[in-house]
């Protein structure tokens, strides 16, 4: 086929494109590229953002499209992919018919851009007013990003995280959510906790306390960000928790709660007597906060 004045690019002036930037110009590049023999040839807008932040090695690519990013079956927006996840897009598009919209060029594009470097590619709207402000300077931002390494990770607190933690517990510990803890307890316990992190903010944590005798295990203070709360965090907690109650020979898991018993039947908890808690744990049990006992196999 011929493409006539249809091209690809098949080299980059990187030196000419740093010497603007040191120089603290703005750097426009338009779509049209100029071939060896003077001929002119049309480029898309995507391949040139996606090679030109290749091979300046940008931290970021931003697109804009129709859409405010990429949706899941209910139509909420998904803030977050990885390359192998926006190719299974593209590929679930293109057995629509669907091979050229914005969005599919963009998602290839980024693709691309993440697999050969580049940390972070946006999506966002071109319709919504403040969309770039919004994407850049808001923690969660408002489209879709695609990442080779999610701004948001699972794992065991440091002593490092206390701040973090007590930040996140405190409004709960004031409302009689959960049980108050002093700094000095939780810098003890702090190899029990598990959080999740977002751009350096801890926005959920979860405690794990085991009984190996009874090979019985607890999980408390539970805790997710006010932000975050119609999220599945508290669901990916307790998947974490579970894992490493497992990993310590645990056949059970069980929580003390007085307002999230709901949840926990939901997730396959189911109420028992106080009598079925360890021993150590049940010398504990405070009777004037009536807490609910619910427990779980981990089989």
């Amino acid at each position: 086929m011929d493409y006539c004045h249809s091209g690809r690019i098949r080299r980059i002036d990187e030196e000419a494109i740093h010497r603007q930037l040191d120089s603290g110009a703005i750097v426009l590049m338009g779509p049209v590229a100029v071939s060896v023999t003077g001929e002119s040839f049309n480029l898309t807008s995507e391949e040139i953002a996606t090679q030109l932040a290749i091979k300046l090695k940008a931290e970021k690519m931003i697109g804009f499209c129709s859409s405010q990013g990429v949706t899941n079956d209910e139509g909420d927006i998904v803030s977050e992919l990885f390359p192998n996840e926006a190719q299974a897009r593209v590929e679930a598009q293109e057995e629509k018919g669907d091979y050229n919209s914005g969005t599919v060029r963009f998602l290839r594009g980024a693709v691309k851009a993440c697999r050969s470097g580049v940390r972070r590619c946006h999506l966002i709207s071109y319709q919504e007013d403040g969309a770039l402000l919004q994407e850049l300077f808001s923690r969660d931002g408002i489209g879709t990003q695609i990442v080779m390494e999610s701004a948001e990770q699972i794992r065991r607190a440091t002593i490092n995280d206390i701040g973090g933690i007590l930040e996140l517990i405190r409004p709960l510990e004031q409302q009689g959510i959960l049980v108050r803890r002093s700094r000095e307890q939780l810098e003890m316990e702090i190899d029990k906790f598990t959080i999740i992190q977002r751009d350096n903010l801890t926005i959920a944590c979860a405690a794990l306390y085991p009984f190996p005798e009874e090979k019985i295990g607890e999980m408390a203070c539970v805790a997710v960000h006010p932000d975050y709360r119609s999220s599945s965090r508290g669901e990916v907690l307790l998947e974490r928790i579970a894992v490493q109650a497992r990993q310590m020979g645990l056949s059970k898991l069980f929580v003390l709660t007085t307002r999230s018993i709901h949840w926990f039947q939901e997730r396959g908890f189911t109420p028992v007597d106080i009598e079925l808690l360890p021993e150590s744990k049940k010398e504990m049990y405070n009777y004037q906060r009536r807490s609910k006992v619910l427990m779980a196999d981990l089989g």
